[in-house]
């Protein structure tokens, strides 16, 4: 059971692996990455059972005929958020002044692709309202998907790190805390949403990971995390 996913829903997956494999005998072989990444890998004709990425990338892949019309399910919406690592302060990050400040005086800044990830590509945003996107380019590091932003800086050894990325790949990461959602005006809520492709080699078993996903099988691992529903 191939899946394709965006990171923000990784540890939903992994949340209900065991169950879905010893129901069906079938192992899942995830890949999780940049919702744009994963778009373009099943275009391309990777192989594909079940697809996560944000709800109007699910709704083109419908029209594209690569989705099941009627097979979306929405796991939960997800905000992003400003993560530290572990053990450091957490600055003051609510308003526009606080935001501003803190990623002024961080001495590197962590976050997803700005051009395939949905929060990389918000995130770049908020620093261009800032003002901050040229004069910090030097600070910034980059990285393909949020949960590996997120899990470079946990291991990271330098001082004053700062990272923006779904707080779900934030709160599933160790060595890194969630400071707080980017302010509400700022506010980004992601619709995470899967979909059944339509090249899907077992329909049923298919089937059953989304009903797994979307169901109270992951509420606890999905509330945990931080998405919303």
């Amino acid at each position: 059971m191939h899946v394709l996913s965006g990171g923000a829903a990784a540890a939903v997956v992994q949340g209900v692996q065991a169950q879905f494999e010893q129901s069906t005998g079938s192992r899942i072989e995830g890949t999780f990455s940049a919702v744009g990444m994963m778009r373009d890998k099943l275009v391309g004709g990777a192989p594909c059972d079940v697809v996560i990425l944000t709800k109007p990338l699910i709704e083109q892949l419908i029209a594209s005929g690569h989705v099941v019309p009627g097979s979306a399910r929405s796991l939960g919406l997800v905000k992003t958020g400003v993560a530290v690592r572990s053990g450091t302060p957490h600055p003051p990050v609510r308003t526009r002044a606080e935001l501003h400040a803190a990623m002024s005086a961080a001495k590197g800044i962590y976050f997803p692709d700005p051009d395939k990830a949905t929060a990389g590509i918000h995130f770049m945003s908020v620093l261009k309202a800032l003002g901050l996107d040229e004069s910090l380019r030097s600070q910034f590091r980059v990285f393909p998907n949020g949960a590996t932003a997120m899990g470079e800086m946990a291991k990271s050894t330098e001082s004053g790190l700062i990272g923006c990325t779904q707080v779900t790949e934030i709160n599933y990461t160790e060595g890194v805390d969630l400071v707080a959602a980017l302010p509400t005006e700022f506010e980004l809520s992601t619709d995470y949403t899967l979909g059944i492709c339509t090249r899907a080699q077992n329909p049923q078993h298919a089937q059953l990971l989304a009903d797994l996903l979307s169901g109270s099988a992951s509420e606890a691992v999905r509330r945990q995390g931080g998405f919303e529903f």
